[in-house]
């Protein structure tokens, strides 16, 4: 088979994740898209019944379930279920000096799935993706990584080395078998710098985010006397690394689809004056004892507004959760932040 990485980084690849048997994760497969076909099917009715019944009272219906979810969810203690932490590889301990090194752990395992065929998240496709980029760049994928990291002034983000001492870095928590709170155990995470390797703040990743939405509207404004300077990355490459892949919906958000190393939603509204869905790029990071969040509303430019200045980019909103504690939901809460920010953004 071929594997390019345009599969690694769409999770096609059919490269495994931390699951080895391919039986349980086709069987929680199935399950996940029983269950987005459910959620598009009660969405559907939810229109339908809007189209008859009028949106007054198809909006309680849908506050009443907000409400519903917030309360259970303020009700329940987050990470004492989750499965997904069960793996013993997230609970590595061994050094790997290289990521070329690190590539052992799964390298002669047989794929889940035909390249390109389905798609599946894999940690471990994003390590063979790092080590495409040592090999192609001629240098460790972690010096790499630190350059770049000082070429966007995010002077906070570091490898998640347990031996370094680092200023302001936080302990990390996860509820036990007995529902208790404790400390995270030790982990090394020198197997998967790609896919969840680094240390970051809220302020770093705020400027990631205006990194990329600055370079994915810098196309769209007039350079007026040379004043704009150029974005990180051209307008194209953040527009085709936001653009959905085929056949990767995702479970997480029945909106979304995956597209390059994002979760996207495109913009779309099927019916006069009901429901409308923004674009917006999104990612969830969950670890051994951390969580977190960052997600990018665009803000919808007018085209005859886009030249005056001093509008500028980036216009829109940007939000980003870290929490010290093992798998907490934030995909869900970021962009109701965003969209009350938004929505403040439009009053005025």
């Amino acid at each position: 088979v071929t594997i390019t990485t345009r599969l690694l980084v769409s999770h096609l690849s059919g490269i495994r994740h931390y699951e080895k048997d391919i039986t349980k994760v086709k069987e929680e497969k199935e399950k996940a898209n029983r269950a987005l076909k459910l959620a598009k099917s009660h969405q559907d009715k939810e229109q339908k019944a809007k189209e008859g019944k009028g949106l007054e009272n198809t909006d309680c219906v849908k506050q009443k379930k907000e409400h519903d979810g917030e309360a259970k969810s303020r009700h329940s203690k987050p990470g004492r279920n989750d499965k997904e932490f069960e793996q013993e590889e997230y609970y590595l301990k061994e050094k790997f000096e290289s990521v070329i090194e690190s590539l052992k752990i799964f390298k002669n395992d047989p794929l889940f799935f035909k390249p390109g065929d389905q798609f599946l998240y894999s940690t471990y496709g994003f390590t063979l993706l790092s080590a495409v980029v040592e090999r192609a760049s001629g240098q460790k994928f972690t010096d790499y990584m630190l350059k770049m990291f000082r070429d966007l002034d995010m002077l906070s983000t570091v490898l998640d080395d347990n031996e370094a001492m680092i200023y302001n870095r936080a302990r990390c928590y996860i509820y036990n078998k007995k529902g208790r709170l404790v400390n995270a155990p030790y982990v090394d995470n020198s197997y998967k710098w790609a896919g969840g390797g680094f240390l970051s703040s809220v302020g770093d990743l705020l400027k990631f985010g205006n990194a990329l939405l600055y370079s994915y509207q810098a196309g769209q404004f007039k350079n007026k006397n040379s004043k704009l300077l150029p974005g990180y990355l051209k307008p194209s490459t953040v527009a085709m690394m936001w653009t959905p892949v085929p056949k990767t919906e995702v479970s997480w958000d029945r909106d979304g689809k995956y597209a390059m190393a994002w979760a996207v939603v495109e913009k779309n509204q099927q019916y006069g004056c009901c429901r409308q869905q923004r674009h917006y790029a999104s990612h969830t990071g969950g670890a051994v004892g951390a969580s977190s969040v960052l997600l990018i509303l665009p803000e919808e430019l007018e085209p005859e507004g886009v030249g005056t200045w001093p509008v500028t980019p980036p216009r829109g909103v940007i939000v980003t959760i870290i929490c010290n504690m093992q798998s907490v939901s934030l995909n869900s809460t970021a962009l109701k932040i965003a969209r009350e920010f938004d929505k403040e953004k439009r009053a005025q």
